[in-house]
């Protein structure tokens, strides 16, 4: 459920209702998300609402990478 390239809104702390993309899967409980909007850091899947949306990128992508394909999937303005 939380691939590589799953977009995703935040549901808890600081960035709650932003957007970000998983980057990485470290374990069946936490992730890696990046996004233009917020920080890489690793999130509990808890705290994340998947959307339908799966990004082609690589594991480990930039965040060049990231945003560029947010903007050729129409996620940000």
């Amino acid at each position: 459920m939380f691939e590589v390239g799953r977009v995703c809104v935040k549901l808890a702390g600081r960035e709650a209702g932003k957007k970000a993309v998983v980057v990485e899967r470290i374990d069946r409980n936490f992730v890696l998300v990046d996004s233009p909007e917020i920080k890489r850091r690793r999130c509990n899947v808890r705290h994340l609402e998947p959307l339908d949306v799966v990004l082609k990128i690589s594991e480990g992508a930039s965040k060049e990478e990231i945003e560029k394909a947010m903007k050729e999937a129409g996620l940000l303005g």
